[in-house]
């Protein structure tokens, strides 16, 4: 049954899912909140059948707040962001949104070459929509996929009030996922690198032959530190209180220490007792997109494994990626970590 615009506007259980820009209007669907906790991505794929509300035109869109407490997780893939966000999914301090399509359409219609104020605008009622709080006194923790990332400093400048982690894998941990997730992930750091290129996203110096030569990871080398180079030239022009980093390995050695810091940058309040509690929690001990029961000492395990089948291709592309990054000044470090080693 269709909803009026206002039972969908003041009820965060309608997810703002995506920009009809035929009819420049938001599509909500419903999502209750134990949905959200359930659902690696809310995607149609991992959603599945959803109800409808309807469609809602960005100019009401854009009548609601800008000043909600916000945060946005950015990240570089494959370092945990799904289990971070999760951690930080807490009832009374904070509501968790990982990878609203919505966003994803805003990349769209720049990719397309709409106009950037049209962008600008679609970025704003999305985020306005997404900041919609779940309970009395809740932040809202957006966690975008990561081809937003391009789009961050205006994502940020949209909503100045809030505040964004950039979390990353070190290219090391990075290169043995790709590698030990096989062809589809060979596949998808190149499709990754692609839409940057569109993006005008890639700095470093390279000319589309010298692209097309590289190896399967050192494409994804390539698009890990345009990345961080990225991250880095923005945090610097905003600030740490803005702009933060965290190191995914140091997260998951210590998520007691990480989820205190990463709470303390998004401003939410949680106790010593609660951070233990999420530190031990299902977050950190169970797969953040099967649900089945992971340690950190299993992802030791899976890594040191695909480390020993991939070693001599890795060495050699973290040996190249490190003259890279030295030539075009990128760190190979986070801004502002949060963690120190």
């Amino acid at each position: 049954m269709a909803q009026t615009s206002a039972a969908l506007l003041n009820d965060p259980e309608w997810l703002a899912h995506r920009l009809v820009e035929g009819t420049d209007a938001a599509r909500f669907v419903r999502v209750p909140r134990a949905r959200h906790g359930a659902t690696p991505f809310l995607t149609d794929a991992d959603l599945g059948a959803t109800e409808i509300g309807g469609d809602v035109a960005l100019h009401d869109c854009l009548a609601l707040p800008g000043d909600a407490t916000l945060g946005f997780l950015f990240h570089s893939a494959f370092c945990g962001s799904t289990m971070l966000v999760r951690a930080l999914d807490r009832p009374g301090a904070a509501m968790g949104l990982s990878e609203p399509v919505i966003l994803n359409d805003v990349v769209g219609m720049r990719r397309r070459g709409a106009d950037p104020r049209a962008v600008a605008r679609a970025a704003d009622a999305a985020t306005r929509l997404l900041a919609r709080p779940f309970g009395a006194g809740e932040a809202v923790i957006v966690k975008p996929s990561n081809v937003i990332n391009p789009l961050a400093e205006l994502l940020l400048a949209l909503r100045p009030q809030a505040r964004g982690l950039f979390l990353y894998a070190p290219l090391e941990t990075f290169l043995i996922s790709v590698a030990r997730k096989g062809l589809w992930c060979r596949l998808w750091v190149r499709e990754l690198l692609e839409g940057q290129l569109r993006d005008g996203f890639i700095q470093l110096g390279f000319t589309p032959e010298d692209l097309f030569r590289q190896t399967d990871l050192q494409v994804a080398a390539t698009g890990w530190l345009a990345q961080h180079l990225h991250f880095a030239r923005l945090a610097e022009k905003l600030g740490p209180q803005r702009l933060r980093s965290l190191d995914a390995d140091r997260m998951t050695a210590r998520p007691a220490e990480a989820v205190a810091a990463a709470a303390a940058q998004f401003g939410l309040t949680l106790d010593a007792g609660a951070v233990a509690e999420i530190a031990s929690g299902p977050a950190f001990t169970r797969h953040s997109k099967s649900g089945a029961a992971f340690t950190p000492e299993d992802r030791r395990a899976e890594y040191a494994q695909a480390r020993a089948a991939y070693g001599d291709e890795i060495d050699k592309v973290l040996e190249w990626a490190k003259a890279v990054a030295d030539s075009a000044g990128a760190a190979m470090e986070g801004p502002f970590p949060l963690l120190q080693a």
